[in-house]
Order: C-alpha cells, then sequence, then structure tokens
C-alpha cells in the first residue's frame, strides 16, 4: 500500500507527517511505524504524526515514537503539524488541536511557529538535590535535566544510558537533558526516549530546561532562548506561587519534501 507522507523538521527534530483524515492508516501497527521512521531502509525520522479530522477542533495530532510508541506530547511535532495544517488549509493563521495531553493553541507568525503547552505545578517538579541540580520535570513528556559543563564534549549517548539505569523508577522511560550556561547563553542537548539516541532538538526539553532554570533561579527572563545542535527555540512562561503557566514555544519550521511510502504491511 502507498502512503502520501510529509517530512518536515523543527529545529533539526525531523518528522513523518501523514494526513490520515480517511483513517486508512492501521494504527495499530507498530512496525509499519517503525519501518517508516527507519533512517537506513525507511523515510527516517525522529517520529511519526498522523492528522486526523476532530468533531468539534481544527484537528487532532497523533504522535509515535522510532520506536513505534505512542509519546507523549511532542512540542516541535506539534509545531510541524501545524504548518501542515495551514498548508491544507484546515487553519488560517491559528489552530485548536486535540493531542494525547489535552487541547493546545498553535499560531504562525512572521515565519515562525508556536504552540501553548500545558501548564506545569511545581508541586509535581522533583529534586534530586546532588551536584548537577538534576530535576525531574513533566513537560508534556517526562526530562530529566542536568546543569553541566562544556556539554559540546560529552558523550552524551552513553552518559544517558546509564542515567537511565540509575532513575530505572521511570517504568516508561525517560528523556535526558544536559543543559550548560555559559556568557549568559543557554546550549541543551538532549537524549531522547523512543529515539533511544541524541535528537538535534526537543521542544518538551527546552520547556522543561526553560522551568528548570527558572526553577532555581539560575535565569529570571520571562523567555529564554535555548540553542540546541539543530538551531534555536525559545519559551516563554510565566510563574506564580505554585504553577509554570502561560508557556509558549517557538521556532521555526521547514517542510523538508513531500513523497510516498510502499508499505509491504
Amino acid at each position: 500500500m502507498l502512503f502520501k507522507f510529509f517530512k518536515y523538521e523543527g529545529t533539526g527534530n525531523d518528522f513523518v507527517i501523514i494526513d490520515n483524515r480517511d483513517l486508512n492508516f492501521d494504527k495499530k501497527n507498530k512496525q509499519l511505524v517503525i519501518d517508516i521512521c527507519d533512517r537506513k531502509k525507511g523515510v527516517g525520522s525522529d517520529g511519526l504524526i498522523l492528522l486526523e479530522n476532530h468533531n468539534s477542533l481544527n484537528f487532532k495530532m497523533i504522535y509515535y515514537n522510532a520506536d513505534g510508541s505512542e509519546s507523549g506530547f511532542c512540542g516541535n511535532g506539534s509545531r510541524c503539524i501545524t504548518h501542515l495544517a495551514k498548508d491544507l488549509e484546515l487553519i488560517a493563521q491559528n489552530a485548536v488541536f486535540q493531542a494525547i495531553d489535552g487541547e493546545h493553541i498553535s499560531k504562525i507568525n512572521n515565519g515562525l511557529i508556536s504552540v501553548k503547552m500545558n501548564d506545569v505545578s511545581i508541586s509535581n517538579i522533583i529534586n534530586y538535590d546532588d551536584n548537577y541540580k538534576t530535576t525531574f520535570i513533566d513537560s508534556g513528556s517526562p526530562h530529566l535535566i542536568m546543569l553541566c559543563s562544556e556539554i559540546d564534549n560529552l558523550n552524551i549517548v552513553d552518559k544517558a544510558r546509564q542515567l537511565k539505569t540509575a532513575f530505572s523508577e521511570f517504568k516508561n522511560g525517560i528523556n535526558i537533558n544536559f543543559c550548560e550556561i555559559k556568557n549568559d547563553k543557554i546550549k541543551l542537548r538532549t537524549y531522547e526516549r523512543g529515539v533511544e539516541d541524541e535528537t538535534l532538538s526537543c521542544g518538551t526539553g527546552a520547556v522543561a530546561t526553560a522551568i528548570f532554570l527558572r526553577h532555581h533561579n539560575l535565569f529570571q527572563n520571562k523567555k529564554i532562548k535555548i540553542l540546541m545542535k539543530g538551531g534555536e527555540l525559545s519559551v516563554e512562561l510565566h510563574k506564580n506561587s505554585n504553577t509554570y503557566s502561560d508557556i509558549w514555544l517557538s521556532g521555526e519550521v521547514n517542510k523538508v519534501f513531500v513523497g510516498t511510502f510502499n508499505s509491504a504491511q
């Protein structure tokens, strides 16, 4: 069976998106997702996204990791699917859509695409009180954030895999983030669950890191720019006594190409 797909990237975080409004894609076929995301024999991507109809909202977003598992919310993927929704004339500039963690708002403005994230309760943040200020924050997907130095020289794949063993209480996996502050600039590298490797960018990781910086009084700006290997994302957020709210993730999106995938499944 042939599937038309759209290949997108948001600051290097790349996705295959399929317009599944006709519901022809077999969502129970985990191997099909794996085959499409395979960088050797498939299209190649960090994840696969289905765009589907919704009864009252602009569309529904279903996200799968490259290993075929249905994941938590994907910040960069939601920005990419917003671009596609505009191309398909489902929206003009703004969207309201359904994802795994509820409704979200997204908007397109001056070449940037922004998505509003869910609030994060301070009571759900876990501090591990070690030398790296290791902190657990669920920003739609679960993240561990560590403050490190010279992260460009760090073998984060080996380090992250060791940490996944050490933090085995996260039975559904955990994303590992390494953050560095140098000359008032913030660098971030992320090892993503489901991909089980470093990705060039991670939207929910950037959001979790921005909250981490505010939570530990390391950075007080309302708007925080975060540089990853694939480019720069910005996070705006508001903090009150018990919640981080009005959280917006913004950055560039690029439609790379359109093609068809020949599925033997």
